[in-house]
């Protein structure tokens, strides 16, 4: 059971993490000119006028709400399917480089570990690069004091670091320490790590277009102006209450669909990118204490010198 279903309660008057104060004033807007009208309708001054309803049908308004959210989450379940695919493939790789690639003396362990670690890095910089943040401490740790100054310098790090880890491959291919086919298995995995970043890079510079947005913005707030006008009559003074629920509920699901837009930011709604990539250090960090040739550790009933235990 999820903690949603636990807690519904709890999560049904949440305000942290939802859209409440992002559309409270649009509300309170709303509410107190309904609250007007129904000043003026006290005073007997002619306002109802119910003709207004078949101005914006509801059922066009409607499609149009649906439409945006459904576009929005589309976009955002992508993203996680990118950042899921992401996982993997670091996952596959460094196993794959960890286990295939020998290693002569420790000097060549440390290399396959600083690999390894930019692998990490990789993740990291690919979620500064998507927040339009700068390369940050934490990359230092992970890179050599020379490669963290070429990524402070260049425009996209996550593709200068996927460069690092291919020519790492190509020298232990011509070095003979990695066949053609696994050579070919690494670099397929490599590659779809490059296309995930293609995939967040495209949906971070596809926005939504801006006609779209600015026109269901405007039928949404003509809407709710208009409304007061249609229900003063019967609602009286509860037309305020009313309209601020309608309000509540248009701006909101408009609003949730601006917030999942771009899932790649810090919001309470985007996807949680610094628990991915503490989640990838920790899978790298376990990965690298593992004794990666059987034969040394005794695994599998076979001794350093080659007898059956």
């Amino acid at each position: 059971m999820s903690v949603e279903q636990k807690n519904w309660f709890k999560v049904a008057f949440k305000v942290q993490g939802s859209v409440i104060p992002t559309i409270f004033g649009r509300v309170v807007l709303c509410g107190s000119f309904g609250l007007f009208i129904s000043v003026l309708s006290f005073y007997k001054l002619p306002i109802a006028a119910k003709a207004f309803g078949g101005i914006i049908p509801s059922i066009v308004l409607g499609l149009l709400l649906v439409f945006r959210t459904n576009t929005a989450y589309e976009r955002f379940w992508e993203g996680r399917k990118a950042w899921g695919s992401i996982v993997n493939n670091i996952r596959n790789l460094s196993r794959s480089i960890w286990v295939a690639i020998g290693e002569l003396d420790l000097n060549h362990r440390h290399e396959k570990e600083q690999i390894l670690k930019l692998l990490i890095a990789f993740a990291v910089s690919t979620k500064l690069h998507l927040r339009s943040q700068a390369v940050d401490d934490r990359l230092s740790k992970l890179v050599s004091p020379l490669q963290f100054k070429k990524l402070q310098s260049t425009t996209n790090a996550p593709l200068e670091i996927a460069f690092w880890v291919g020519d790492y491959l190509q020298a232990k291919y011509e070095q003979n320490q990695i066949s053609l086919y696994q050579m070919n298995e690494l670099q397929t995995l490599l590659n779809g790590l490059v296309d995930m970043l293609g995939a967040c890079e495209r949906i971070l510079r596809t926005p939504m277009p801006m006609a779209y947005a600015i026109h269901l913005k405007q039928l949404i707030m003509l809407y709710c102006l208009l409304l007061p006008f249609q229900v003063v009559e019967e609602l009286d003074w509860w037309t305020a209450p009313a309209i601020a629920l309608v309000s509540f509920t248009l701006f909101g699901i408009e609003a949730i669909g601006v917030e999942i837009e771009n899932p790649f930011g810090t919001d309470p709604n985007d996807l949680p990118l610094d628990a991915i990539c503490n989640t990838i250090e920790r899978n790298i960090e376990d990965l690298i204490s593992i004794e990666p040739h059987y034969r040394r550790s005794g695994m599998y009933g076979i001794s350093s010198s080659g007898e059956q235990n």
